[in-house]
């Protein structure tokens, strides 16, 4: 079968960077990576991709400029094979640039092709929908359609350890982008100084220890029939078996926001790291770490708001005295201030650019 990981601008690479290290062939694209699978892999890139927000199994493509030819391309798919007489199968979608503009106008055609689909395959005229849900989407861009189904659920960021959000969340995902590109070497201390609500910490650890993103969820797939039930269950049980805290190394953070603060213990208790990532209240000016030169990941305030902005600009030259009373360390910053390598006084060994939600943000490694 043919499927999609979905993931930020940016981060298209990095997945499939990570479906290669699963042993799947995946394709870069924009908003994300192609790849082919059998079901029980594509159970395992839900379980392990850290940096992917869904995987999409893809029912079928082609072209369509009229309702006629939307209606026979879904049509002539064969829907049987994944809905059962009773699947619940809602259909969202979205089109740009393309003769079809109206969603809910291809909402409908869709829904209405697979309905009759159905009807000739099952030999019935009424559907209960009151089965297992099937998530169906239909993108058209530039006339070019695609029909799929959602194997995730809910959005694979959603890790199950982050119930409460500080006043600027950094997505999971893009978080665990920045541990995967962080320049920390294998036995070197982390160490986020403005670690808010521990979103950076956690995927850090996620990523050392081997502990699979998913592996206290579960995905929409699991309840399908045509999914392997017990090779599901065994891949499960395989990632729980890898997971091992002693892997970790050294992690810890510090903020000068008490709540934020509570928030993060909070969050790495339920991520089962409580007592494995140490964060306290600290001013960033005043950090002075024992021990080996660390690394240093962060992603601080980017002073958006004009009132914010001299702050944020005192701020980075604070951060560049952190760095330089550490000789040796090395950092990772992600930043939507573009003057932030001149507020810091350095340029930066590598720069690349990535995605905060719709803030276009450089990720500069020194």
């Amino acid at each position: 079968m043919e499927f999609f990981a979905t993931a930020a601008f940016g981060l298209e690479g990095l997945v499939k960077r990570e479906l290669a290290k699963m042993g799947l062939d995946g394709k870069a694209e924009n908003g994300g990576a192609r790849f082919s699978a059998d079901p029980a892999q594509a159970f395992s890139a839900n379980l392990w991709l850290r940096t992917a927000d869904r995987v999409l199994l893809i029912a079928g493509e082609g072209r369509a400029v009229t309702f006629e030819e939307l209606f026979q391309l879904v049509f002539n798919l064969p829907w049987e094979n994944y809905l059962p007489a009773n699947a619940r199968f809602p259909v969202s979608g979205k089109c740009a640039r393309s003769q079809l503009m109206s969603v809910r106008d291809c909402q409908a055609i869709v829904k209405k092709a697979i309905v009759e689909r159905l009807k000739k395959k099952y030999h019935t005229a009424w559907f209960p929908e009151d089965g297992t849900e099937y998530k169906i989407d239909v993108s058209i861009h530039q006339d070019a359609v695609r029909l799929t189904l959602d194997t995730s659920g809910a959005a694979l960021n959603k890790r199950g350890y982050r119930t409460w959000n500080g006043e600027a969340p950094l997505r999971e995902t893009l978080a665990a982008a920045l541990a995967m590109l962080a320049p920390w070497g294998q036995d070197q201390p982390l160490y986020d100084p403005c670690c808010g609500t521990g979103t950076l910490l956690i995927e850090a650890a996620f990523l050392r220890s081997r502990r699979a993103p998913g592996l206290n969820r579960t995905f929409a797939c699991e309840a399908w029939p045509f999914f392997p039930e017990k090779e599901m269950r065994w891949l499960r049980k395989e990632a729980e078996a890898r997971f091992d805290p002693a892997l970790m190394g050294e992690i810890g953070g510090g903020d000068i926001d008490e709540n934020a603060l509570e928030l993060c213990k909070r969050h790495i208790r339920q991520a089962g790291l409580g007592g494995k990532i140490i964060v306290r209240r600290q001013d960033l000016r005043d950090a002075v770490l024992p021990g080996p030169a660390p690394c240093f990941l962060l992603n601080p305030p980017y002073g958006e708001r004009l009132g914010d902005r001299r702050a944020c600009e005192s701020l980075y030259r604070d951060i560049r005295g952190l760095y330089d009373r550490h000789p040796g360390c090395r950092m990772g910053v992600l930043t939507a201030h573009t003057g932030f390598e001149r507020c810091f006084g350095k340029r930066a060994m590598q720069k690349r650019r990535l995605y905060n939600g719709r803030l276009e943000c450089e990720y500069l490694v020194y």
